[in-house]
Formats: C-alpha cells, structure tokens, sequence
C-alpha cells in the first residue's frame, strides 16, 4: 500500500498493521515532529511573555487568553471571575471584605488608626448590610467596632470623624 507524507509529500510504504491504527501519515520520524509540533507565537495575556503554542493547544483556550505559568493565569482568574461570576457566588452579602481589598482601601482602622490586620473588620457606616458600596464600607479595629455600634457618643464621633475623612 502506498502512502504519501502529510507534510513533505514523499511517496512511502507504511506497514499494514500501522495503516489500520492509523499511524502511516508520515514518512519519517522528524516529518511527524514537524507535523505534530507545529507551533504558533503567542504572548500571555498577564506579562506579555512571548509563548510558543501547538495548533491543538491554541484549539483548547475556551477565553482565547494564554498564559506562561499558574500564576499569570491565576491573576487573571481572580480578577475576572469575581461576583456574580464566580461559581459559588450566591447573594452577594458577605462579599464586603473584598470590595475593600479589591479597591486597595488601607488595611488601617479608621477611627483609632491600628494596623494590626488580624483585628481589622468592615464597617457598615449606615448599618445596612445590604449597602455594600464603597463609600458606605470602612476599616475598624474590634474595640472600635464595638464602641461603634454600642455607644451613641462614640458613633457619634465616629461619624463627624469619617465625614471629615471623607473630604
């Protein structure tokens, strides 16, 4: 039986046994090197780095964005599936936290200034916790979050306070 190479065209005598697997497509060894990897220049959508992708690579991108590594592909994941697009994403409630993080607000407490991140929690100025836009959410350290919520006076300052800031 005689066959012609997919990718140099040369007349050749693959094996039966290899014709019905369907393996006699190339003549040689490099032909199916050559035919199996050829490649197309891409760049990754995060860093720009210059990729080499095979046409079946190219096929498998369901967003047509490449990447060089997990981690350029995990910043663009994070940044494009947030919200509603992300898959366990039920009400939106309980997403205030990001919103601040995700908008680079200072991990600072507002009222009383502490830094310490392990004691930081967000703050519904109008106490409506379905209001999660970003100029109702602020920083607060426990103790002043509880003062916050618990002592009129404090809420009172509190509020002349943010008002200020806010300017």
């Amino acid at each position: 039986m005689t066959s012609y190479c997919k990718v140099c065209n040369t007349k050749f005598y693959p094996r039966p046994s290899h014709v019905r697997r369907g393996w006699g497509i190339y003549c040689s060894i490099n032909c199916k090197n050559l035919g199996t990897r050829v490649r197309q220049k891409v760049f990754c959508f995060i860093c720009g780095k210059e990729l080499m992708k095979t046409f079946t690579q190219l096929s498998h991108s369901k967003s047509g964005n490449f990447f060089c590594n997990k981690s350029c592909q995990t910043k663009w994941r994070n940044a494009e599936f947030i919200g509603s697009k992300h898959a366990s994403f039920k009400d939106g409630k309980n997403s205030y936290q990001s919103i601040l993080k995700r908008h680079n607000v200072p991990q600072v407490c507002s009222y009383c200034g502490e830094k310490d991140t392990r004691v930081l929690v967000t703050h519904h100025i109008d106490e409506n916790h379905r209001n999660n836009n970003l100029k109702n959410l602020t920083w607060l350290c426990h103790n002043c979050h509880s003062l916050v919520h618990y002592d009129s006076l404090e809420k009172h300052k509190f509020l002349i306070k943010h008002k200020e800031q806010c300017k």
